[in-house]
């Protein structure tokens, strides 16, 4: 038995004990609520403590029994767990079937048993991030020894592929040198990001005023749906729509002022990345416009105002904190993707301020560098952890930024 037919039969085992534990412990309490005993809770209560208590103890003996088993500590045939397991859940219902009485506190015991089930869930969260961090950190650190942090902030070349010729023993004069300046990199995904924000900001923030404010009922429960389609197309197809229609297109109204550009350049990604991002920046700061309550809109007009004032004035400034969540969130989705860039800006590191020119971004460097065919120790694949880091903290500014703006108008606008 392997475990994965281990883990279909201890299910299968445990769901009917579970389900026979809910209306055993329901129907006990409703017997001796009928032979006159008062309950302290509903009789559902006592079903939901039975099923509960009989639940835990074979689900936790299974993680405490697989766990060591995958640290390798002991060797626990997939059998004998699924045997334990039902034998102690078997167990366990005989006991919290004895525990039903009618002064049992059925109904703390089970908000109790929830509660833990929610800390744990934060908890699961909060510890899963811990172990992003800490897993990208001790992995850059391990760049940083080989490659200099100074070097690597303030380089101006991106070129690793020559890392392996050191790794080899290739340290001659006749060997090309690796170097791992992320100047280009960055400046390549800030270029695409900044592009995407001036396309989807505005875009996004005035049908969401026109919807919210301006539009009939009809038409917005028709133009909504279909504006959030957008987010349901997966970005691969976006990715051939730059590449096929929108470069170009792109490179003909260059052409038409005189300008040359690249097929591959970092317009046409972020023009594509803006459209992506619309419907983001335009649902959620409708969701916030429209949370706005009906009495300020009311106490705007009766002071004399018209309603673009109103809109400028009072319900801008209002919904500013949800507004700038929902741009940076656009900009963390732009920072984040890859396939567009692959296939309408190309791979090269370009440090330039020509958005014609061909240009790559930090994910998909990581990409590159994790797909490749060199040992995972080496500094080209490590370098993936660097810039991983790197974009972490950029992140992690924004964010705090973000935090601050939310906060001050908050206490200024408090709904």
């Amino acid at each position: 038995m392997d475990s994965g037919n281990a883990l279909i039969y201890l299910l299968g085992g445990l769901i009917p004990l579970a389900c026979m534990a809910f209306f055993l412990g329901r129907r006990k309490a409703l017997v001796q609520e009928a032979q006159g005993h008062k309950l302290h809770s509903q009789p559902g209560f006592y079903g939901w403590f039975a099923f509960t208590w009989m639940v835990i103890p074979p689900l936790g003996l299974s993680v405490v029994l697989a766990s060591l088993h995958i640290a390798g500590l002991i060797n626990v045939p997939p059998q004998v767990l699924v045997a334990a397991c039902l034998t102690l859940a078997a167990l366990s219902l005989v006991a919290s079937l004895h525990m039903i009485q009618p002064g049992l506190r059925a109904r703390s015991r089970v908000e109790q048993v929830i509660r833990w089930m929610l800390f744990t869930a934060s908890a699961i969260s909060i510890m899963t991030t811990v172990g992003i961090v800490l897993s990208i950190i001790f992995e850059a650190i391990k760049f940083f020894n080989m490659v200099s942090l100074w070097e690597f902030i303030t380089g101006t070349t991106w070129s690793p592929d020559a890392a392996f010729l050191s790794g080899a023993g290739r340290t001659g004069e006749e060997a090309a040198k690796p170097e791992f300046g992320s100047l280009p990199i960055f400046a390549g995904t800030f270029m695409i990001t900044f592009i995407a924000m001036l396309v989807a900001i505005p875009v996004g923030l005035f049908s969401a005023i026109y919807m919210s404010e301006y539009a009939s009922k009809t038409v917005r429960e028709m133009a909504k749906p279909m504006l959030e389609i957008l987010a349901g197309i997966p970005t691969v197809v976006y990715g051939f729509f730059a590449a096929i229609t929108v470069s170009p297109l792109v490179v003909r109204a260059a052409e038409s002022i005189g300008l040359e550009a690249a097929y591959t350049n970092a317009l046409t990604p972020g023009l594509v990345m803006g459209i992506m991002i619309i419907p983001f920046i335009s649902s959620l700061s409708d969701d916030i416009i429209n949370s706005i309550p009906q009495s300020m809109r009311e106490g705007s007009y009766a002071l004399g105002t018209t309603k673009s004032e109103t809109i400028k004035r009072v319900l801008l400034p209002a919904a500013l904190p949800g507004i700038v969540s929902a741009f940076l969130l656009g900009v963390s989705r732009a920072l984040g993707e890859t396939m567009i860039v692959v296939m309408a800006a190309g791979l090269r590191p370009n440090l330039t301020w020509n958005p014609l020119e061909g240009m790559t971004t930090v994910t998909v460097r990581i990409v590159d560098a994790l797909t490749g065919d060199t040992a995972f120790d080496s500094a080209e694949t490590l370098s993936a952890f660097g810039l991983g880091l790197a974009l972490l903290l950029v992140t992690l500014m924004l964010n705090i930024v973000s935090t601050i703006v939310i906060r001050r108008f908050k206490q200024q606008y408090e709904l």
